[in-house]
């Protein structure tokens, strides 16, 4: 049936995924500039004028005003209607993998925070504490509900904020600059709160590899070499989160001796 459980349920998610990216369009503009995400309402941010609860339908908005605000004219920016639809790609794909868990509303959380990081990394060079330090605690707990033993995530805290931490310092020493910035440390303690040691290791190499691939080409592209790591880190996360199961059993199982992997795991 058209209008079966199965229907309405992916509905629901897609709306719902909608009205949460929406909330984090206010989030990436109003936490860099110290502005409440709750008061006041949404309004223009050129002209000041209040959004109208029509006026502020996800997507269908912004198509409906031709990407216009309806008071000033001035345009409105396209990551909008964007990050809206990016959010509900990633709660229908987490529907379809988890279902309706605690995984997938962990997993969500996750994600939410990543994309929220991200956009503010790229327009300020910056990550929140506000996000980065809240997330690591949250990520914590979520290893009582996870499949992810407490003990791996304490781990992964230490070695995904460790690890760039070591980084940071080793790149500051060879290129007499700062390579890292602590808003990364934290971000990676983060990631690997919610993923555990193992995974935040693979977040790394994910996010070495599309850097990599990403900066090239912006290079070639504007010949500027400088590109946030924050996007790219929380890029790897989710690889890891999607891949990084599948790649460890793989290489554990083909690549590695047996005793060696019998300690890994």
């Amino acid at each position: 049936m058209l209008m079966g459980p199965f229907f309405l349920l992916y509905l629901f998610t897609l709306l719902f995924g909608l009205l949460v990216g929406s909330f984090l369009n206010v989030c990436i503009y109003r936490i860099p500039r110290g502005e409440s995400i709750v008061f006041p309402g949404s309004h223009c941010p050129h002209c000041s004028h209040a959004i109208q609860p029509w006026e502020n339908i996800p997507v269908i908005s912004f198509l409906f005003l031709q990407g216009k605000c309806r008071y000033c004219q001035i345009p409105i920016s396209w990551r909008y209607p964007a990050i809206e639809l990016l959010t509900t790609v990633f709660f229908v794909i987490f529907l379809h993998q988890y279902s309706v868990s605690f995984d997938a509303l962990w997993y969500l959380i996750l994600t939410c925070a990543l994309i929220v990081i991200s956009f503010i990394d790229l327009d300020y060079q910056i990550i929140p504490d506000k996000i980065s330090l809240p997330g690591i605690v949250v990520g914590f707990i979520a290893s009582f509900f996870l499949p992810l033993r407490w003990y791996d995530s304490l781990l992964g805290i230490l070695v995904g904020g460790g690890i760039i931490l070591a980084v940071g310092y080793a790149g500051k020493w060879v290129f007499k600059k700062e390579a890292m910035g602590g808003g990364d440390v934290k971000l990676m303690a983060m990631i690997g709160a919610f993923l555990g040691w193992k995974l935040v290791l693979l977040t790394l190499f994910f996010a070495s590899i599309v850097g990599a691939i990403v900066g090239l080409v912006f290079k070639l592209a504007t010949g500027k070499d400088y590109i946030p790591f924050g996007p790219f880190l929380s890029a790897g996360a989710l690889l890891a989160l999607f891949f990084g199961e599948k790649l460890l059993f793989w290489y554990w199982n083909f690549m590695l001796p047996s005793q060696i992997s019998d300690i890994l795991r």
